[in-house]
């Protein structure tokens, strides 16, 4: 392909995005198809010629889309919102066509600076606490900082290397001799027990022990339960260091109780870490911040601006108080990555705060997002879909075949019918297998419940009560078909 067979098949390609977002609501959301469907309809050996563009392109729908699950499409209700903007979707095709690899700063000097430059964008515009700025209004550098990290697990993980590099350190300063896997062995971690599974896989690659703590009846965490659990442990001889608490969890988007949570973290050395992966986003729209009172007690934090923030998948930004303590746990410094600005210690060198040496201009995507909206525009994108799941919510209470086990939160509505767990199961299976409407359960103690979280970026009123219909219908056949 030369470059002006790339200009017409790039435009043939933007159409073909534009066409697919278009007239996504025409497509099953859920894919009617077997595991290994794919092997059927494509080779099983690569070709050994050059095949013709066109050949390609349709395979794109006889192929891939039948295998596809739609997260644009309105009634996609599962997980989270997956970011999506137009504005980010460029921003790819340029990280892709000028394409750089972030380690050193001399490696991609644009890079690395735009990524301080946004981050910093974002701790004002998000309203954090000064110490996650890079530079300070008059330019000065500061001891914090951002990163983009590829995904919130990342970040858990980051921090809780970085949490228990200083732990170690410590404890070999107060027991001189103790070698380091025996101080990673003293170690623990806290998070509660509706802590994202990415808190239990950080703790299993790090290598130390970790508890999840008892909620309360709205599945928050409280001051108490930590409190406790780290006097018991301490008892037994065991060092706590580092609390995962969460700003919207998974299940429910539960809160964990920062007030309460970080004075206790501060009076016994533990590093906390807030997880905000979907509930970050809405901390730009001034009503909601309250909801992260409670953040100056943090060390680290973190949230998915590609779920919330318009922004494409993998754009998931942490921030520490100090940014020495990635640095110490993170640095490698082989002969062939240094250079003269490095060794003035005048640049970051973003592979010393993130796992992977090096990462993609992922901050453009944030750039483009942030000018072409604006705060207002993403305010108001975040504000819609918070309406859109009061609509939901209406429609679930005027029902009495319904009943909501916990408080909604932001763009999510967990519901149920009354009935069994049994019962509320299959009705889940019906809606999926429906393929016009995709949720997702869990498990809220002993009560199986479905969630419904507003997802899609163009979703509208209409699209909500398209929603309602079929999960309404389908409870009405299930429920007759019971009662018959």
């Amino acid at each position: 392909m030369d470059v002006e067979e790339f200009r017409q098949r790039g435009k043939e390609m933007v159409d073909m995005v534009a066409d697919y977002y278009s007239n996504i609501r025409e497509r099953r959301v859920l894919p009617n198809i077997d595991p290994g469907y794919l092997s059927s309809l494509i080779p099983s050996d690569a070709p050994h010629e050059p095949e013709k563009w066109e050949d390609v392109v349709k395979d794109i729908e006889r192929a891939i889309m039948p295998g596809m699950t739609h997260w644009l499409h309105p009634q996609f209700h599962a997980y989270y919102p997956i970011g999506y903007s137009f504005p980010s979707v460029l921003a790819d095709i340029l990280c892709n066509g000028i394409p750089n690899i972030s380690f050193t700063w001399i490696a991609s000097p644009a890079s690395t600076e735009l990524e301080q430059i946004v981050l910093d964008w974002l701790v004002k515009a998000l309203n954090l606490p000064s110490e996650f700025l890079s530079k300070n209004e008059i330019g000065e550098v500061q001891q914090g900082g951002g990163v983009i990290q590829g995904s919130a697990s990342e970040a858990a993980l980051v921090a809780m290397l970085a949490a228990r590099d200083e732990a170690v350190k410590k404890l070999q300063s107060d027991c001189p001799g103790l070698k380091d896997h025996e101080a990673v062995g003293w170690l623990i971690a806290y998070g509660s027990d509706q802590a994202h599974s990415s808190f239990d896989k950080a703790a299993r690659i790090a290598g130390v022990k970790f508890r999840k703590l008892p909620t309360d009846e709205e599945f928050a965490l409280r001051g108490e339960a930590l409190e406790a659990a780290i006097k018991e442990d301490t008892q037994a001889g065991l060092h706590p260091f580092y609390l995962f608490a969460a700003l919207g969890t998974t299940s429910s988007c539960a809160f964990d109780k920062l007030p309460e949570l970080g004075p206790i973290c501060v009076k016994f050395g533990l590093w906390m870490h807030i997880d905000a992966a979907y509930a970050g986003s809405a901390f730009i729209c001034p009503e909601y911040r309250p909801l992260l009172n409670g953040v100056e007690f943090a060390e680290s934090f973190n949230f998915n601006a590609h779920k919330w923030f318009l922004t494409s998948f993998d754009c998931s930004c942490m921030w520490v108080k100090r940014r020495d303590s990635l640095i110490s746990a993170l640095n490698v410094d082989p002969v062939f990555l240094r250079n003269a600005a490095s060794e003035a210690g005048v640049v970051v060198d973003y592979r010393n705060w993130q796992i992977p040496l090096g990462s993609r201009f992922r901050s453009l995507k944030l750039w483009f997002v942030m000018r072409l909206y604006g705060i207002s525009g993403i305010q108001q994108f975040i504000r819609n879909h918070i309406e859109l799941a009061k609509r939901f919510e209406r429609f679930v209470q005027a029902s009495d075949r319904f009943e909501i086990p916990v408080k909604p939160a932001l763009g999510l509505v967990c519901f149920r019918l009354k009935g069994s767990n049994e019962l509320n199961k299959e009705f889940m299976k019906a809606i999926n297998d429906s393929g016009k409407v995709h949720l997702l359960g869990t498990q809220l103690r002993d009560q199986y419940v479905l969630r419904m979280a507003v997802a899609s970026e163009q979703a509208k009123e209409s699209d909500i009560d398209v929603t309602w219909k079929v999960i309404s219908s389908i409870a009405e056949a299930i429920m007759n078909k019971r009662n018959s």
